[in-house]
């Protein structure tokens, strides 16, 4: 299993800790790979990109319309994190349903 995101990113922490046997990606240090990035633009569309983030609201209307994996390598941050690689399927963002799928059905609170 692989988590791709931030190291300082408090929803990146508290997946890592609770996927103990996971391999952590920083893409700020190592861009996503074109391969998963690709699959998860495909997977997920818009949503790949944090359009309430900070980041996209300091980007002008030109770069808000570039291609999405474009603006991902340029703004690592800009990616809605973490992404999540297990066994082929990816999983986007910490929520309960992704909780639940990677770490059974009652998420971190089972634990």
């Amino acid at each position: 299993m692989i988590l791709y995101g931030l190291k300082t990113c408090d929803t990146c922490r508290k997946a890592m800790k609770s996927l103990e046997n996971s391999e952590f990606w920083d893409i700020r240090t190592r861009p996503l790979p074109k391969d998963v990035a690709q699959a998860a633009l495909d997977r997920f569309g818009a949503a790949l990109v944090n359009r309430q983030s900070t980041t996209w609201r300091s980007l002008s209307n030109a770069e808000r319309e570039r291609n999405p994996l474009e603006l991902l390598v340029d703004h690592p941050a800009l990616m809605k994190r973490p992404l999540i690689e297990d066994a082929g399927r990816l999983y986007l963002g910490w929520g309960m349903d992704t909780q639940a799928a990677l770490l059974g059905q009652g998420g971190e609170m089972s634990r």
